[in-house]
């Protein structure tokens, strides 16, 4: 028997981009009951909201699902996935094999960083912390007077990670192509260090 979560997820695969009132009429629940399983959905980044507008009147809120609560569902993409890495692998050198993520990481931060230039880095080391949270990324910081260091805990790709260490090249590319700055490489998760650290400089403010 599904559980209310489960159902809510079923429902949102099915009808993204459903309200609160249409979710609680599919679950069969009272409102009151479904927010609070909608707020503790999207507080495990499994659902979204945004608002929308219909009419005169305050817009109203609908949900959907991210790709994390997407891949809750059962899929051949794992399978399939590790096939095309293990044929890419045997075809290229350890070099190559790793250049490929760390490409894919660089053009991930380009699609994902602020377009403007000027953002100061402290707002950037924010909004660098909200992005990875909302692509799957369990983080840690710490600051001192010259650096920030950033510790990743968990990855969406730990799994194949596990497997394909050189995925972490793509990881350390979407942080250093996010803040557009070098960052040096601590530690990282398949070690004995048991997560990936980045230590990223502070740029100096001018007079």
């Amino acid at each position: 028997m599904k559980s209310t979560r489960e159902k809510i997820l079923h429902t949102l695969l099915g009808h993204p981009r459903s309200t609160i009132n249409e979710l609680a009429e599919a679950v069969g629940i009272n409102g009151i009951s479904i927010r609070h399983h909608l707020s503790s959905l999207e507080a495990d980044n499994l659902i979204t909201s945004a608002e929308e507008r219909h009419g005169v009147g305050r817009p109203r809120l609908v949900y959907s699902l991210t790709d994390k609560g997407v891949e809750e569902f059962p899929t051949s993409y794992l399978r399939f996935t590790r096939l095309l890495l293990s044929s890419l692998k045997v075809r290229m050198t350890e070099e190559e094999f790793r250049l490929v993520f760390a490409q894919i990481g660089s053009d991930l931060a380009a699609d994902l960083r602020p377009r403007s230039k000027h953002v100061p880095q402290d707002e950037q080391i924010k909004q660098l912390d909200k992005m990875l949270q909302q692509q799957g990324y369990i983080v840690k910081w710490h600051e001192n007077q010259d650096a920030y260091r950033l510790e990743i805990l968990s990855c969406p790709y730990h799994k194949l990670s596990a497997e394909y260490p050189e995925m972490c090249a793509m990881d350390a590319s979407i942080v250093s192509g996010f803040l557009t700055t070098p960052i040096e490489v601590e530690s990282n998760i398949h070690t004995e260090a048991k997560k990936c650290a980045y230590i990223i400089p502070k740029k100096q403010k001018k007079a």
